[in-house]
C-alpha cells in the first residue's frame, strides 16, 4: 500500500503536529507500506520506503514561522508517478486543496487529521470577524474525506457543532523511554539555581496563543504571594521570547531542546504549568505524566480531557490567573495529593505506546481502501492489534453483563 500526506510543516520535532506524523510514518514503514510526504520544509532523511516532496510557499503575513503552501506544476506530476492508494491530507491550505481535487478526479480515498485549532488563533491576530469564513470553508473541506481524525472527543464534539461528522479519534502516545522519571538531574536543577526549590515548567511554542499571558500572571502571583522557592522555567522558542524575558526576568529559558536534554529536563521539574486554551490535544501534557511531574491545564481545549482520563493533574478555569496559581500551590504544598497525581499519571503514561495508537489510522488506510479483514490480518503486528481489539470488545461485554446480572 502507498500512502501520499500532506503534511505541510515536516520538520523533526518541531511541534505536537509533526512529532505525531513523523510517528505515524514511523509506524507505516515498519509495516512496510510506502509513504509520500509532501510539505513546504522537511527535515532532510534518507529512509526506504519513505520519499520526500518540497512544496512552494509563503510566509503568512501574521505569523511568518507557519506559511501557506501552493500547488505548482510538478505536484500532479509526482502524485501520478507515486500512485496514492490514500491521500492523507493534514494542512487545510492551498495545497491540501488541490490534492483533495486530485483525489477525487482520481477516485482515490481521502483521510484528514485535524491537527491545529486554526480559528481560535484569529482572535489573538485582531482578526477574529473572520472566524465564520474560516468555519465555512474547513466544513467544506474536510467534509470532502471518507474520515477525518481528531485527537480528542472533545474536537470531535466541537467539529460536529460545525457539521463535520465523519470523524474518527486518533490519540497520541508517548515514548516512556524518553520520557521517564529516571532521568532527573540535580546537576541540571542546579544550573537553573532551583537547589532546594520548586520548579514550575512551560514547554512548548513561545507565542500569545498559547495563552502565555495567564502564564506571566501566574509568575507575578507567586512573586507577590509566595511561596518564594519556585523556579520558573520555560521550554522553547518563538516570536515572543524578548517579552517574555523582560516580563520574567527571575525565569530560566534553555531554548528549544529535544531527545535526552528534553527528557531530562521535564523529570527536573516538579510541576507543568500549560495554560492554553488552543491545544487539540497537547502531546507536552502527556510527555509531563511520563516524566512524573503533575500538570495544571485550562479547562477548555485538548489537554483538559488527557487529565480526566488520566487523572494526573488539575483543571483550572481559562484564562483565570488566579485558578492556575491557586492549582499549582497546592501542588505544591499538598504531599500526598502531589504523590497520588504523580503515581496517578505515571500509570496512565505506561498505556500509551504509539505503535498501537497508529494501528487505528493504518487499520483505516485498509478499511477505506475496501482491503478484506483476512489481508490486514496477515500484517502480524496489525493482526495483533486486532485480535487486541475484539478481545477488549469481548471482554467489556462480559463485564456489563455480569454488572447487569448483580442490578
Amino acid at each position: 500500500m502507498k500512502i501520499a500526506i500532506y503534511a505541510g510543516m515536516y520538520k523533526r520535532n518541531y511541534d505536537g503536529a509533526t512529532k505525531t506524523l513523523y510517528e505515524l510514518t514511523d509506524s507505516m514503514l515498519l509495516r512496510k507500506i510506502k509513504v509520500g510526504i509532501w510539505a513546504f520544509c522537511l527535515t532532510p532523511q534518507t529512509r526506504p520506503g519513505l520519499s520526500l516532496y518540497k512544496v512552494p510557499s509563503i510566509p503568512l503575513f501574521l505569523y511568518p514561522d507557519y506559511k501557506i503552501a501552493f500547488p505548482f506544476p510538478r505536484l500532479k506530476k509526482q502524485l501520478d508517478a507515486f500512485q496514492p492508494d490514500v491521500i492523507h491530507i493534514a494542512t487545510p491550505d492551498l495545497a491540501g486543496i488541490f490534492m483533495v481535487k486530485y483525489a477525487k478526479k482520481n477516485n482515490i480515498p481521502i483521510v484528514m487529521s485535524y491537527h491545529t485549532d486554526f480559528p481560535s488563533y484569529l482572535k489573538s491576530y485582531k482578526i477574529g470577524f473572520l472566524k465564520k469564513s474560516v468555519w465555512n470553508f474547513f466544513k467544506w473541506l474536510y467534509n470532502q474525506a471518507g474520515t477525518v481524525f481528531v485527537p480528542t472527543e472533545e474536537i470531535q464534539r466541537d467539529l460536529a457543532e460545525k457539521r463535520i461528522t465523519n470523524t474518527k479519534i486518533w490519540s497520541r502516545g508517548i515514548h516512556t523511554e524518553l520520557f521517564n522519571p529516571s532521568f532527573r538531574s540535580n546537576t541540571l536543577r542546579d544550573k537553573w539555581s532551583a537547589k532546594g526549590k520548586k520548579v514550575i515548567l512551560y514547554s512548548g511554542r513561545f507565542v500569545w496563543y498559547k495563552d502565555l499571558q495567564t502564564f506571566i500572571d501566574v509568575y507575578r502571583l507567586f512573586k507577590e504571594r509566595g511561596p518564594e522557592d519556585i523556579v520558573f522555567v520555560l521550554l522553547g522558542k518563538g516570536p515572543i521570547e524578548r517579552e517574555l524575558r523582560a516580563t520574567m526576568p527571575d525565569a530560566v529559558f534553555p531554548g528549544y531542546l529535544s531527545g535526552k536534554q528534553l527528557g531530562s529536563a521535564y523529570a527536573s521539574a516538579d510541576v507543568f504549568l500549560f495554560p492554553s486554551t488552543t491545544e487539540t490535544f497537547g502531546n507536552v501534557i502527556q510527555e509531563a505524566l511520563a516524566a512524573g511531574i503533575p500538570t495544571v491545564v485550562s479547562d477548555r481545549g485538548g489537554c483538559q480531557e488527557i487529565v480526566k482520563s488520566s487523572g494526573g493533574g488539575l483543571i483550572a478555569k481559562a484564562k483565570d490567573a488566579e485558578s492556575f496559581y491557586q492549582c499549582c500551590k497546592q501542588l505544591l504544598t499538598k504531599k500526598n495529593l502531589y504523590n497520588r497525581l504523580r503515581s496517578i499519571g505515571l500509570r496512565y503514561a505506561k498505556k500509551k505506546a504509539w505503535k498501537r495508537i497508529n494501528d487505528a489510522v493504518i487499520f483505516e488506510y485498509y478499511r477505506i481502501n475496501k482491503i478484506p479483514l483476512a489481508s490486514i490480518v496477515k500484517d502480524t503486528t496489525i493482526g495483533k492489534g486486532i485480535r487486541y481489539i475484539v478481545f477488549s470488545l469481548l471482554w467489556n461485554i462480559k463485564e456489563i453483563h455480569i454488572k447487569n446480572k448483580k442490578a
